[in-house]
Formats: structure tokens, C-alpha cells, sequence
């Protein structure tokens, strides 16, 4: 009997010390990030020195909240929320407090998050009163049985989670405002009355430093890879200018606008969700990737310059693989988009003729 302990204990030991070695031989995984600011008609032509400054440092910041969480160990899941709150707290971009109004004149959130690692997900549309929606898509992931909710459940959701609830005109921006008026004039729509709580109207329209349809749609997105070598994907947008009828887009819909599969890429678009929609794109990269054996960014842009284009969409994507590969693509004049790899300098870029 003893002899037949001592024989278990010396198995296991040496069991012990043989997954040791292999572990020791598996090389760490190096963590990387990619994030998106939305796609559009974004030209230089059109852009003030200082806002592209904004933007560019707007960027960096998100990044950089991203990259430190990676950079401490943090999940792939952890450093996509807290690059897009930034995100969602800096109004120049469409999501958050940068929203645009619908034809209502409401802000009116939608975002979603996925894990490559369990293909768990969790997304939100028609928020109103959530101040991270990216943060509530994540707990509709990890605090609920269901992938989506939306409008006054979803913020209800939000609310017993103990999530940050604001006043919806926590959300109102002059510009956001000013593109809404100058959107429904042209449709020849009426215009709402200015929302309560929004501060007093300025004595003339605020100088624009954009071209008209540079955020008539947009989005914002991160991808990540942690140390573990998993990977996701999240995106949070406030749709589409003078959007009716409880207009939803391609964000938080899985598959389009957003998806993570470790067995292929995680995914982030931006731009016509409609097309989006139609298309499956991020699903349809993770596809060409897992079945079809593409490299990440052939993958990228076939969907974008070939399928998307085949039918006349328009926009862009982030993307992410397990192996550390990323890439992003896009067929507009812009994208506001940044990415670092463990050991590398960020980089950062606008327009289509940057790297």
C-alpha cells in the first residue's frame, strides 16, 4: 500500500514538473489594441489644424487607457471598456456625450461587446439614460441571460446594475444639435423643440470644421488582445443624424458591427450600417479568415473594397487576431483609427493616404 502511495506522489510530481516545462516553453502572448473613431468624408481640406490636433489627441487617449490595462495584465474585455468610455465621454466622436440626435430630437445609444474566448455577448440600442453604453452591453453580457435589450428596459437593466444614470440632456452637444437643424431643414422635416436641460441656444451658429456628412453616421470601436491570448470586440455609436422610427444600425448587432471568434479575429465597423447589416461583415471577415485561410488584413479588405463596394456600402473595420495579427480597412476618405502592439509606438491616423 505504501509502496503504491509513494508511487502516486512521485507521478504526480513528475506530472507536475512536466507541464511546468511545457508551460515554460509556450511563449507569453503579446498584447495589442486597435481603435476607431468612425469612417466618413473626413478630408484635410475640411479639417482646422486644432481639430485634427483634437481628434488625433482624442485617439491617443483611448488608446493609451486601453493599452495600460493590456500592458498590466488586464482582459482583452477590461481594456475595450475602458478605451470606449473614453471614447464615449469626449464629444467629438458619435457616441456617448458626441451623439447625434434623431429626427425627435433625442439621443438615442446603441453599443456591443463580445468575447472571442466564450462567444458571450452582450448589446444595448435606443439607451437614452446610460452614461457608458458600452458598460451596460458588457453587464447585459455578464448579468443577464440575454444578448440585447433595448430602449427604457435597457437603461431599467442598467440602473439595477448599478450603472451611472443621467439626465438625457447629459448627452446634448451644440454641433450634434446644429447638424441635426441643418439635416431635417434639408429633408424638409420638421424641427424639434431644443431638448430640456440643454443649455441656452448660441447667438449664431457655431463654426463648422467638418465637411456636412463627416458624422452624419459614425461609430466607435476597440479590439483587443490580452496577455492570455484572448481576444474581443466592442463597439458604441449614437447612429445616424435625423434617424426615425426607432432606427437601428449595425453596432450592436452581432455579426455586423461587432463579433469575436477565437477561433478566427475579433471584429469593430463603422459606417452604413444598413449595409452592414446585409452583409454580415464582421462575421463575413472572421469567416474568410477561419474557413478560407486568409491573412487577417486580405480578409479585411476583401469585405470592405470587394463585398461592401459590391453593394455600394460604405465605411471601414478594425480587426484583431489571436495570433497578434491587425489590421484595419476602410473605402471612405478617412478613418479616425490607432493601434499598439506590445513593445511598439502607437500610431495613429486619419485620413486614407496615412499608413
Amino acid at each position: 500500500m505504501k509502496h503504491l502511495v509513494w508511487k502516486s506522489i512521485v507521478c504526480a510530481a513528475v506530472t507536475s514538473l512536466a507541464c511546468a516545462a511545457i508551460s515554460a516553453q509556450q511563449p507569453a502572448h503579446k498584447w495589442a489594441i486597435v481603435v476607431h473613431g468612425g469612417a466618413g468624408v473626413i478630408e484635410r481640406a475640411h479639417m482646422s489644424a486644432q481639430a485634427e490636433a483634437d481628434y488625433r489627441a482624442g485617439m491617443a487617449e483611448a488608446l493609451k487607457a486601453g493599452a495600460d490595462v493590456l500592458d498590466r495584465g488586464g482582459s482583452s474585455l477590461d481594456a475595450i471598456e475602458a478605451a470606449i468610455k473614453i471614447l464615449e465621454d469626449n464629444p467629438l466622436f458619435n457616441a456617448g456625450r458626441g451623439a447625434v440626435f434623431t429626427a425627435e430630437g433625442r439621443n438615442e445609444l446603441d453599443a456591443a461587446i463580445m468575447d472571442g474566448a466564450t462567444l458571450k455577448a452582450g448589446a444595448v440600442a435606443g439607451v437614452t439614460r446610460t452614461r457608458h453604453p458600452i458598460s451596460l452591453a458588457r453587464a447585459v453580457m455578464e448579468k443577464s441571460q440575454h444578448v440585447m435589450l433595448a430602449g427604457a428596459g435597457a437603461d431599467a437593466f442598467a440602473a439595477q446594475a448599478g450603472l451611472e444614470q443621467v439626465d438625457p440632456s447629459f448627452f446634448f452637444t451644440e454641433r450634434r444639435w446644429q447638424s441635426l437643424v441643418k439635416e431635417l431643414k434639408q429633408e424638409g422635416l420638421p424641427i424639434p423643440a431644443r431638448p430640456v436641460g440643454a443649455p441656452p441656444a448660441p447667438p449664431s451658429p457655431i463654426a463648422e470644421f467638418e465637411p456636412p456628412q463627416a458624422h452624419k453616421f459614425g461609430t466607435v470601436g476597440v479590439v483587443a488582445l490580452d496577455k492570455q491570448g484572448h481576444i474581443a470586440a466592442g463597439t458604441s455609436t449614437g447612429g445616424l443624424t435625423a434617424k426615425r422610427w426607432g432606427r437601428i444600425g449595425d453596432s450592436p448587432i452581432i455579426g455586423a458591427g461587432t463579433y469575436a471568434s477565437q477561433q478566427s479575429c475579433a471584429v469593430s465597423g463603422t459606417g452604413t450600417g444598413e449595409y452592414f447589416i446585409r452583409l454580415g461583415v464582421a462575421r463575413e471577415v472572421c469567416n474568410l479568415v477561419q474557413f478560407k485561410g486568409m491573412s487577417l488584413q486580405k480578409a479585411a479588405d476583401e469585405v470592405i473594397h470587394t463585398e461592401l463596394e459590391n453593394l455600394r456600402g460604405d465605411g471601414g473595420l478594425i480587426a484583431i487576431a489571436p495570433d497578434g495579427q491587425v489590421a484595419w480597412s476602410f473605402n471612405t476618405s478617412g478613418m479616425y483609427r490607432a493601434r499598439q502592439s506590445e513593445g511598439g509606438k502607437p500610431e495613429i491616423a486619419i485620413y486614407n493616404d496615412e499608413p
